[in-house]
């Protein structure tokens, strides 16, 4: 019996971490739904390159803060952008996807003129013309 119990305990010690690993995180804040959308007119696109992220609430402290739309480039090629939402009391803030992973938005970048694109360019980015940067 003793060395039932034994193999027992090894077992779930030698699982838990199995099962934890595949566990989801989900971070959100609960403040509330955020206000209404404010209206705005946009602004004519820069370039062909450009893509158009709508304005949006967004939780600072425990109010939510106006992001104005803007023109930006993608952080690569393909990824294409998630707007910030809110279900059942939670916030889950906006974000870039595609092939090459998650990119979140800091509002941090919102006073360069780049934004969300990234800030070097990739060697397998062949077509693009970054002269500008």
């Amino acid at each position: 019996m003793k060395k039932l119990l034994q193999t027992v305990a090894i077992s779930a010690l030698l699982l838990t971490p199995a099962s934890a690993a595949y566990a989801q995180i989900n971070f959100g804040i609960r403040i509330g739904a955020p206000p209404a959308p404010r209206a705005y007119r946009v602004p004519p696109q820069p370039g062909p390159e450009y893509v158009w992220v709508e304005g949006y609430q967004y939780p600072q402290g425990s109010q939510y803060k106006w992001h104005d739309g803007y023109w930006t480039r993608p952080p690569y090629e393909g990824a294409y952008w998630v707007a910030p939402y809110h279900v059942e009391g939670q916030y889950y803030a906006g974000r870039w996807e595609g092939s090459r992973g998650i990119v979140a938005h800091d509002h941090r970048w919102d006073r360069g003129a780049q934004r969300d694109e990234r800030r070097e360019p990739r060697r397998d980015d062949h077509d693009r013309n970054d002269s500008h940067r």
